[in-house]
């Protein structure tokens, strides 16, 4: 029996159809967050401004999502890294919040510092931290061939115990009421904000700073351009002896570092302390962004941004109309399945039988 259609990859594309699978993605976000909105009764105008447009009425609103797109905008460009090379690191989440805990360590022990060299231990902290946790997952791909994208996404769960662990017992602070969260960081551990309009801080700096160098580092250097080789033509990679176990290291420990530099900036920034909640899931949205982006540290720039929209808009239609919060996820997996879908109908070309029969 025939089948009803197949599939063939295309041999050449217009330089624009790199543009769709995100503009189809964004699109289909659009119109599926209205739709979702009027839905739960909320008219489809009213669904518009509070998802898309109120993040951008007012200087605080803006502040919210600069401060959202900071952590998004940072892991993202991490793991694009990894996902060039095809190794798929899916553990950012857990990564992010062992970073968090590392650099929380220096302002819980040391609370009464005035060092002001306290940021930067911690800051460094976190991302040795975050790098040694996908170091496990690197160490366990290139020892015993285990599956990365499993052993990172079971890390995640383990990371998320540790902190509840540790938040609830030895770093919880004494003088607390038994809230399972640490004592306040001194100012010397906080991150300056940027205006006193909102919660922005240096950490936005920093990631648009470490996008300029993902991309020097993709574009420009002979260890971006191995990775590249061994993620599009694997035989040709270890043909030109591109060591596999090299690139694994690499990408992962990359993509563990930004996380948890990025765990860092939460605690030293919004949160000001170590908490249950480090995240509201940025390590998976940042996923979403890489590929939205197109694993281009130009375009993650963008798309970072336009998630972070959607997390500040998912809050304020919660706070305003009492939409549910999980409206947010069910917006990121429209945009993730639509960005997957519309990339197929790119990169791929579908074939009926009537069109090879006429042809014939």
């Amino acid at each position: 029996m025939r089948a009803p259609w197949m599939i063939e990859p295309r041999t050449s594309l217009p330089p624009f159809m790199s543009l769709v699978p995100p503009l189809a993605a964004v699109v289909a976000t659009v119109i599926g967050g209205i739709a979702l909105l009027t839905f739960l009764g909320i008219s489809p105008g009213t669904a518009l401004f509070q998802l898309f447009l109120a993040p951008f009425s007012s200087l605080f609103n803006l502040s919210e999502v600069l401060l959202k797109a900071t952590p998004l905008l940072l892991i993202a460009q991490g793991l694009a890294i990894g996902f060039r090379a095809k190794v798929w690191n899916i553990g950012a989440e857990g990564q992010l919040i062992v970073g968090a805990i590392g650099g929380s360590l220096l302002p819980i022990f040391y609370n009464d510092s005035q060092n002001p060299f306290m940021l930067a231990g911690m800051a460094l902290i976190g991302v040795l931290c975050g790098m040694a946790w996908a170091g496990i997952a690197a160490a366990l791909r290139t020892r015993f061939n285990a599956n990365e994208i499993l052993v990172t996404l079971m890390l995640n769960s383990l990371a998320l115990q540790l902190l509840y662990y540790l938040v609830g017992g030895p770093l919880r602070d004494p003088f607390g009421f038994n809230f399972p969260q640490s004592a306040m960081f001194p100012d010397v551990a906080l991150l300056p904000v940027l205006s006193s309009a909102g919660r922005v801080n240096v950490g936005l700096l920093a990631a648009v700073a470490l996008s300029v160098v993902a991309w020097l580092f993709v574009e420009r250097s002979l260890i971006g351009y191995k990775l590249q080789v061994g993620g599009a033509a694997p035989d040709a990679a270890r043909y030109a002896g591109f060591k596999e176990s090299r690139a694994i290291w690499i990408s992962l420990l990359v993509g563990g570092a930004a996380a948890g530099l990025a765990g860092v900036f939460e605690v030293a920034g919004p949160l000001g302390q170590l908490q249950r909640v480090v995240s509201p899931g940025y390590g998976f949205a940042a996923i979403i962004v890489a590929f939205l982006g197109g694993l281009n540290a130009i375009g993650i720039l963008f798309a970072a941004f336009f998630m972070a929209v959607i997390y500040v808009g998912g809050d304020i239609a919660q706070a305003s109309a009492g939409v549910p919060y999980a409206v947010i996820s069910i917006l990121q997996g429209i945009m993730l399945v639509s960005y997957i879908a519309a990339r197929m109908f790119v990169d791929y070309r579908v074939i009926f039988p009537w069109s090879l029969a006429k042809a014939n």
